[in-house]
């Protein structure tokens, strides 16, 4: 895999590129510059290595990193913050009460996300290390951390795509760190001057109601930059939470239309993909364009997770 700089951001705010799933622009670690080096996500264990090499590129070792926040405890933002822990002898964990206890024990996790990965699991994911309760702290709805004179963070409790997420204000940016809330933003894209921000909805826990919860209350923030789990930055924020809020329903009425049919998320999923297709096709991307790799798998989960929801509200 090709080695890449890490994202300057703005004078405090960097992005490492994690090559999730082997892919880059897919997902990464966000590292804030303060008095106290604070990390958001680690990607899963196969990025820890290009999560170290970027710190170092930026002068930082392991031992320079204080605090680890992880948005929420699935695999791709949190599984490899064990691994890299035992690297950081100075730092602390924190995760939403919700998500904390499976850090901790991770066995749930895994087979949560053996079950949607199946063969590819173990190469996307291990090893998956537990983190010592001791080193581990909850933030909920409200809480705040210092990192730097001038800057404190806040929690936001930010259900909608997992009930063990949050999102983590910053005041000096006037910005949020959203992991997978409010959606994904295609870095892909932007080089062709395309913005597309589609839901994740992937199962277990997705909620469209939470979901637009948490979107109209982003919009209320006046915020002036979203930082994405998946991935990079907008500043075209009223923009970014209106395509997604949009998209979102359309994925659900499109899957309540699959579940009155009777049809099964491989339906589902593939009618997602179409109509985003069709929707990119008419900004004039090409057909065999890099991105539809990874917009094929998120409508493979996505459409798991509607499926799920469905089923659930209908019992």
């Amino acid at each position: 895999m090709e080695e890449r700089d890490p994202i300057k951001l703005n004078d405090r705010i960097y992005l490492i590129d994690g090559f999730d799933l082997g892919v880059p622009s897919r997902t990464g670690t966000y590292v804030i510059n303060e008095d106290e080096l604070t990390l958001i996500e680690t990607g899963p264990s196969p990025s820890v290595k290009y999560l170290k090499k970027g710190l170092a590129t930026l002068g930082f070792s392991p031992e320079d990193v204080k605090h680890i926040i992880v948005t929420h405890v699935h695999l791709d933002h949190a599984g490899g913050a064990g691994l890299f822990l035992q690297q950081c002898p100075n730092a602390k964990v924190y995760a939403h009460p919700r998500g904390a206890r499976h850090l901790v024990n991770p066995r749930k996790l895994a087979a949560g996300a053996r079950a949607v990965y199946g063969e590819s699991f173990s190469e996307l994911f291990d090893p998956i290390v537990p983190i010592p309760e001791e080193r581990l702290i909850e933030k909920g709805e409200g809480d705040t951390l210092q990192i730097g004179k001038n800057c404190i963070l806040s929690f936001l409790d930010t259900p909608g795509h997992a009930k063990h997420h949050f999102s983590i204000y910053d005041p000096v940016s006037n910005g949020i760190f959203t992991g997978d809330t409010v959606g994904i933003r295609y870095e892909q894209l932007i080089q062709e001057g395309i913005e597309l921000y589609l839901p994740s909805t992937s199962p277990n826990q997705f909620d469209p109601n939470d979901m637009h919860t948490a979107i109209d209350r982003m919009r209320r923030m006046n915020l002036d930059k979203i930082y994405y789990g998946h991935f990079g930055m907008t500043e075209n924020v009223e923009q970014a939470l209106g395509q997604v809020s949009a998209w979102l329903d359309i994925f659900m009425e499109i899957g309540e239309e699959a579940v009155a049919e009777g049809k099964g998320y491989d339906v589902l999923a593939e009618r997602l993909l179409a109509i985003v297709r069709e929707h990119l096709s008419g900004l004039g991307v090409r057909e065999e364009h890099d991105v539809y790799v990874l917009i094929n798998l998120d409508m493979q989960v996505s459409a798991l997770g509607i499926i799920d929801y469905l089923k659930k509200i209908k019992q």
